[in-house]
């Protein structure tokens, strides 16, 4: 008999150190991306990261795509801590928690209307078009591209974890969820996704960042 009394699904790569945690509280995570992604060959990037521009981050694929050189003099503008590991925090000129907010603190503070957006080539289009709509240039830079992962479950879950709209979408390709299952969501652009595909309530993390997401799952099933 298992000793498991909450079975929950991440859907995207979890370390086992956070599965190990899980353990001990009684709680089983099954891990199954539902997404990849893979560099897209920009010509041009190696010239952008030698000089001067201000960028913009919404997705750490993006930051990973980056590579470790160049970007020195790049001040950026990224949602939590996306971008710090790679640049340091003294580039980073400002912060939000989603897509929006990123728009509308671009939109206050930053006085150049040239802004490079580094993303993936299914990128969402609210913080551009807020952006445009405002006056500002908008250079995109498709950095890397994701590859939809589906997979068909069997069983029920207590609860799901979901790190990007991409992976809300895969996984409800092939995939439903019982009536008052609930529902995590790295952030609001996650949680907007997963709303539109059903009426379960949701949670969203208060921090982006997919370690500090699956720590709040196993702490509402602890309690």
């Amino acid at each position: 008999m298992s000793d498991f009394r909450i079975h929950l699904l991440c859907t995207g790569g979890l370390s086992s150190e956070l599965i190990d945690e899980a353990s001990a509280k009684g709680i089983l995570i099954d891990s199954y991306p539902f997404i990849e992604t893979e560099p897209v060959r920009q010509p041009r990037l190696r010239e952008l990261l030698k000089g001067q521009l201000i960028a913009v981050f919404t997705s750490m694929n993006a930051v990973k795509a980056m590579g470790n050189e160049g970007g020195r003099d790049w001040k950026i503008f990224c949602i939590g801590e996306t971008a710090v590991q790679r640049f340091g925090e003294g580039a980073i000129i400002g912060k939000a928690q989603s897509a929006r907010e990123l728009a509308e603190e671009i939109i206050r503070t930053q006085e150049g209307r040239e802004i490079y957006f580094f993303c993936g080539d299914r990128r969402r289009d609210e913080l551009p078009s807020l952006l445009r709509k405002e006056g500002f240039t908008i250079h995109e830079v498709t950095v890397y591209r994701t590859i939809a992962t589906p997979h068909k479950l069997t069983g029920d879950y207590d609860g799901v974890a979901f790190f990007s709209p991409s992976a809300v979408d895969s996984f409800f390709s092939a995939n439903g969820v019982a009536s008052g299952t609930p529902l995590f969501a790295i952030g609001e652009t996650t949680a907007e996704s997963i709303r539109r595909r059903c009426i379960n309530p949701v949670i969203v993390g208060q921090r982006p960042g997919k370690d500090d997401l699956i720590r709040s799952m196993i702490d509402y099933f602890s309690i």
